[in-house]
């Protein structure tokens, strides 16, 4: 009996020292987040670069008002309504507790918020930056708009499970300068890590739905995407490039970071991208050796090409150089030699577009061709592509073809 008395002391202390402790910090002046049009813009700049509208915008929606889906592992969660809305939004907000639900994943009631809504990214905010934000939200048109509940599976809808899920995977915490790298450098990494939250994607998750340190690459479980590694860039000028318009002579992006670009880099100062692509740029390759690749059969590779020079060669070339920006190249493109070949393997079926942006307006798209090729066709033709031309990339099977057949877009 005694024993057991020390070891639940023993598991009481660990939880007390342990425990992730909200932080609070003041604003410096009730000025940082008055709703003057100083404020209100730097805020708008700042949920651009959070890309804020995405999850709190449904389809066809008012801007802001909440409603959009997103499937997880664990149920469904539905982003709530950021207008000032007395009774559905954020009306009755203070700034410090816009600040608590920010830095602390916490509602003014005390509430534990999902860590779906980035909270772990977005502790690394700055109380400017989190006011500043604020006072933007207060600006726009509220909307009367009920949250619709989340339809989470048990347990993971409790607040018990949500705070030992705190206890294992949060800290508070502002982002801190590194005293040793540049002002360029410290920005680049406060956008990627903070708001910009690019980990949230591009990186892998635990059973627990925590992401793992470092940008490596991961799926996407809630739209089944690979985000490939963003670390090791080895060229930052294309990479600026490829975020504020979606294409550049090497390739282009589509699905869930079309989105992003759409909504949110394609609006960042060319300081800002350049900065982001900075950091990633001096952050070290992934050290994990390349799985060994084996080639694939002369049947496979004889049957992709005839498929290819059937549908694909008019536009991407018998070389697989496309014709730049509208049809990207093949050979070569990263997207096309992922580990995972389920993003080739989707816009093959499902088709897309890149993003409409500035620096790109009129951008072509790829048309679908799951009317048309049977899952084995579909894996013989991305079989090809990612082995021909120099490329060396892994086969593809018809079952992981079926696998993402009718994927959705969410």
């Amino acid at each position: 009996m005694k024993t057991l008395s020390i070891i639940a002391a023993l598991v009481v202390a660990a939880l007390l020292l342990f425990w992730p402790r909200d932080q609070f910090i003041a604003s410096k002046s009730p000025a940082d987040w008055a709703p003057t049009a100083a404020n209100i813009a730097r805020g708008a700049y700042l949920a651009r670069a959070g890309d804020c509208a995405s999850c709190h915008t449904s389809r066809g929606g008012a801007l802001y008002a909440g409603g959009r889906a997103l499937a997880t592992p664990f149920g469904t969660l539905y982003g709530p309504n950021l207008t000032p809305d007395a009774a559905t939004g954020l009306g009755h907000w203070s700034a410090d507790d816009f600040w608590g639900a920010l830095h602390n994943g916490r509602a003014p009631s005390g509430r534990y918020l999902y860590p779906a809504f980035p909270f772990p990214h977005y502790t690394k905010t700055t109380r400017a930056d989190s006011d500043a934000l604020y006072a933007f939200l207060r600006s726009v048109a509220p909307v009367h708009q009920p949250n619709r509940p989340h339809a989470m599976d048990f347990p993971f809808n409790t607040q018990v499970a949500l705070a030992g899920w705190r206890l294992f995977f949060f800290r508070p915490g502002v982002f801190e300068p590194a005293p040793a790298q540049s002002a360029a450098w410290n920005r680049g990494a406060y956008l990627t890590l903070g708001l910009g939250h690019c980990s949230a994607c591009h990186s892998s998750r635990n059973m627990f739905g925590a992401s793992a340190a470092g940008l490596q690459g991961g799926m996407i479980p809630t739209q089944n995407w690979y985000a490939p590694a963003l670390s090791g860039q080895e060229d930052p000028a294309q990479l600026v490039q490829l975020l504020h318009t979606g294409a550049t002579p090497q390739g282009a992006v589509f699905g869930p970071m079309a989105e992003v670009v759409a909504n949110s880099l394609q609006y960042l100062s060319t300081d800002d991208v350049a900065a982001m692509a900075a950091y990633l740029a001096s952050l070290p390759a992934s050290a994990a050796a390349a799985a060994p690749v084996t080639p694939p059969d002369e049947a496979t590779m004889n049957a992709g090409r005839t498929l290819y020079e059937d549908h694909c060669m008019t536009c991407h070339g018998r070389d697989g150089r496309g014709r730049a920006p509208a049809y990207p190249p093949l050979a070569g493109n990263r997207t096309v030699m992922l580990p995972q070949p389920v993003n080739a393997v989707r816009i093959v079926l499902a088709g897309g577009f890149p993003p409409g942006t500035a620096g790109n307006p009129r951008p072509y798209g790829m048309p679908p061709f799951a009317h048309a090729l049977e899952d084995s066709e579909v894996a013989q033709v991305v079989t090809y592509v990612r082995n021909s031309w120099g490329n060396q990339a892994g086969s593809v099977t018809p079952a992981q073809v079926n696998r993402y057949r009718g994927s959705g877009v969410e």
